[in-house]
């Protein structure tokens, strides 16, 4: 308690917690702003119709808009999507790669290609959603009450600003707020269901009292705290490879000489390879809605979302996704490069090419170990609801984002604390909270 009551004697921390909560009760306001010309009442029927499969995964990430039809829609993924775009670019074009290593003026510039790209993505998935929303009209429901091209222009233009009003939001939290912008608003889109899947658990146990009783609520909780600790350990683990500094003379003084250390982490790739493979995965079953392929609807039912395929496959892409992008993230050869040129060295290594080829082998086994976690992670909620019938209402992507966020924000607020000498949230002379990065 008294470290809550600390966050708010500092102004400048107390500042930006308010203005990240403001900016946050603004983006849940316009979720429920609607697009003009459609029926939200059928467009929540249809997206509870598919709540297993696409419809179901875009409207989590984005906290409920799609059901209410909202201007924020589309969410923050577009954004997502061309800045993990930007990031293989980077990596394959040299110009673009010399232009991340000229520092701040660099990333400035690969952050304004960022936002352009947003807007071509939200354009084009804008586009496509005016056309299956106006593809949804049958003779027994009617979601868009007038399906003439201003409903498809006023459509694109509405949800492609309305993504761009959430990239806006997103970087004035993280420039003036506490936290990733763009982390917190998927976080608080995903929280906000929580109430909701809280009461239908109470419904559930008033309704069936003998499957839903204390025993199995109680066992129910202790794995839902069993999981968030296991995600918690896992998020927070790394290797440390020691690293020894050379000792070098300058005048009469000697520099050097200390030890540091290497930190590797378990998870290097985050939540971007359950979120790549669930897009891909749940691409054939988008497309055959949109376009009633009979090919693309073959292969949608193949890919059930709780068919021993589907996981197969899934934990295939997860693996390959995580080996991927953790070699975007992180390059072997980079860094013993940089430890060269820093007269570091890993005792026992010798520098160069040997010391790359350590790391590498290190980082492989780690990397491996992260792909099965997170493997894992995102499986059984998926087992648990579909095997044993568990009310388990947030999946495994879900719930590493929630538990990464809150260690990342957490760590962010303690640095504040700790800066201005006050205790941090573990108390006086406790360990300290690292985050994803930490």
């Amino acid at each position: 308690m008294g470290v809550i009551i600390n966050i708010f004697k500092l102004p400048e921390l107390r500042k930006r917690v308010f203005f990240t909560l403001a900016m946050l009760a603004v983006y849940r306001l316009g979720v429920f702003i609607a697009v003009p010309g459609v029926d939200r009442s059928v467009m929540a029927q249809i997206v509870r119709q598919g709540a297993g499969g696409f419809l179901g995964y875009l409207n989590m990430f984005t906290g409920g808009a799609l059901t209410n039809l909202s201007v924020l829609a589309l969410g923050i993924m577009p954004y997502i999507s061309a800045s993990i775009i930007m990031q293989l670019m980077t990596a394959v074009i040299p110009k673009l790669e010399q232009l991340s290593k000229e520092g701040e003026s660099g990333r400035r510039k690969i952050n304004q290609y960022s936002r352009y790209g947003t807007v071509f993505l939200a354009a084009i998935q804008g586009y496509f959603m005016a056309t299956w929303l106006a593809s949804q009209n049958t003779p027994g429901q009617q979601l868009v009450l007038d399906t003439g091209p201003w409903f498809t222009v006023m459509t694109v233009l509405t949800l492609t600003a309305g993504t761009c009003f959430l990239m806006w939001l997103g970087e004035q939290i993280t420039e003036r707020g506490i936290g990733n912008g763009i982390s917190l608003i998927i976080y608080a889109g995903i929280i906000a269901d929580l109430p909701v899947a809280l009461y239908q658990l109470w419904q559930k146990a008033q309704d069936d009292p003998e499957s839903f009783g204390p025993m199995f609520m109680a066992i129910l909780a202790v794995m839902v705290v069993a999981v968030i600790a296991f995600v918690v350990i896992m998020e927070r683990g790394q290797r440390r490879i020691t690293v020894q500094y050379a000792k070098r003379v300058v005048g009469r003084q000697m520099f050097g000489g200390s030890a540091n250390y290497l930190p590797l982490r378990i998870n290097s790739a985050g939540v971007i390879p359950p979120i790549f493979a669930s897009s891909i995965l749940m691409f054939p079953s988008q497309i055959a809605g949109m376009t009633g392929n009979a090919f693309l609807e073959t292969i949608s039912n193949a890919l059930r979302y709780d068919g021993w395929l589907y996981i197969t496959v899934y934990v295939a892409l997860v693996i390959f996704f995580t080996f991927f992008y953790t070699a975007l993230q992180f390059n072997p050869v980079d860094v013993a490069d940089n430890l060269k040129k820093q007269n570091a060295s890993i005792p026992g290594i010798r520098p160069g090419k040997r010391t790359a080829e350590y790391i590498d082998f290190i980082l492989t086994r780690l990397t491996f170990a992260g792909a099965c976690y997170i493997s894992a992670v995102c499986i059984l909620p998926t087992f648990l609801q579909t095997k044993f019938n568990l009310p388990f209402y947030y999946g495994g992507t879900s719930l590493l984002i929630v538990v990464g966020v809150a260690l990342d924000t957490a760590q962010q607020i303690e640095s504040h604390l700790v800066t201005r000498s006050y205790e941090g949230f573990a108390g006086p002379g406790g360990p300290r909270i690292r985050g994803r990065r930490g």
